[in-house]
């Protein structure tokens, strides 16, 4: 063993010896159709090494850094939770990911998991934290791209990875989303890029966008106007300890609400102009919603794979639920008219675009919309209602494309 190598086996406590002479080179196999980045949040720094006995293959990797025990671990790309298991093999707690064209990435020896079986997850997403669950000798990720249920050697932003050496992720993407943050009538196009501090992006057309920093990497974003005051603030949520921060200019309010798994969403549930906080339960389809006073209410609407989204569907000043069906590109939006509950069916978008909804014309009801993430390009879709069949659709470019997307 070299001299190195028995340093990196000291300080990660890591039983297995870094693979050095191996014949493979990572090179020779041919990139990936996805953009894969390091399963770490935006700018963190991490060792991957592998051994000659590697389970299942050589070309596995083992990441490390020191006091590492419980770190985030976050998706290495887009893609819909395959396999979400709290024990029972050597892998202990994982989580596979499916992104589409015989593609799939492993995430194993995890302490905790953030996600369930079925869910859409976007690029940098929190999946769970570093462990050492199941046969692992110490704490430690376990990773694998795989192809066609075999894996290949790892690609990190578009480069093949030298086994043994230390990167740092640029797993920083953007997230869309909109609202009404600087006072006129119609929603801004907004995107939360995530970093170690991230910050909410507002476009200004013919101006600078309005920044402001606030959140970390691995947090939810979700915004609102949280004081009634007709102007849209930022906010976030922290998976791990279901924690809301809503920010207005007199402070920050901290609210913990529903479970690790959940999805933040936020909406004017009593139509008295504050908005409110809920989140959307993958595993169980349902909307939970709560009151400014604690009291919460459950909605179910959708299926596992679908993302939330809630808007004025019909202008009534109250907030109505929908989800978004990435796959199909289908938005279904739920309304209440005199007690009864309808659904209707709007087609938008393409494969792999991500929903965002706002007012974009200002007549005071929700519009759709979507933002393609390798293009950076929002479409907001104008029309009277949103289930109407006339509509015209705007385009603009706002964000940083995902490369390889």
């Amino acid at each position: 063993m070299s001299r190195a190598t028995s340093k990196l086996t000291s300080v990660f406590g890591l039983a297995a010896v870094v693979l050095t002479t191996v014949g493979f080179a990572a090179a020779a196999n041919a990139a990936p159709a996805a953009d894969y980045e390091m399963p770490f949040p935006c700018g963190q720094s991490w060792t991957g090494t592998t051994r000659a006995n590697h389970s299942p293959s050589v070309r596995s990797v083992d990441w490390n850094r020191l006091d590492d025990l419980g770190d985030p671990v976050v998706a290495a790309a887009a893609g819909t939770v395959e396999v979400a298991e709290s024990g029972g093999s050597g892998y202990g707690r994982w989580v596979m990911l499916d992104h589409g064209n015989g593609e799939t990435t492993i995430y194993a020896h995890l302490s905790s998991l953030a996600v369930s079986a079925g869910q859409t997850v976007d690029q940098g997403a929190l999946l769970g934290t570093v462990g050492e669950s199941g046969n692992a000798t110490g704490p430690h990720l376990h990773f694998e791209e795989r192809l066609n249920r075999s894996d290949i050697s790892a690609w990190f932003h578009g480069t093949a990875f030298t086994y043994g050496s230390t990167l740092t992720s640029q797993n920083c993407v953007d997230v869309p989303t909109a609202g009404n943050f600087v006072g006129g009538p119609e929603a801004e196009p907004v995107v939360f890029r995530r970093a170690t501090t991230a910050t909410f992006q507002v476009l200004r057309e013919g101006r600078d966008p309005k920044v402001y920093n606030f959140g970390t990497s691995t947090d939810q974003p979700v915004v609102g106007d949280w004081d009634g005051n007709g102007r849209f603030n930022p906010g976030v949520r922290t998976p791990e300890t279901r924690t809301f921060q809503l920010r207005t200019p007199e402070g920050v309010t901290s609210i913990v609400f529903g479970a690790v798994k959940d999805i933040p969403i936020a909406g004017d549930w009593d139509g008295d102009g504050h908005w409110e906080i809920g989140v959307r339960r993958s595993d169980s389809n349902v909307f939970r919603l709560r009151a400014a006073n604690g009291k919460t209410g459950s909605i179910p609407l959708g299926d596992v794979n679908d993302l939330p989204v809630t808007g004025d569907w019909d202008g009534d000043g109250v907030t109505d639920l929908g989800v978004y069906d990435v796959a199909t590109s289908t938005f279904t939006l739920r309304k209440v008219d005199d007690g009864l509950v309808w659904t209707s069916q709007v087609r938008f978008g393409s494969a792999g675009d991500l929903p965002v909804v706002g007012d974009w014309d200002g007549n005071g009801i929700t519009d759709l919309g979507v933002w393609d993430p390798s293009t950076a390009t929002f479409s907001e879709r104008r029309a009277k209602t949103p289930t109407a069949a006339r509509a015209t659709v705007r385009t603009l470019q706002f964000g940083t494309p995902r490369p390889g997307s």
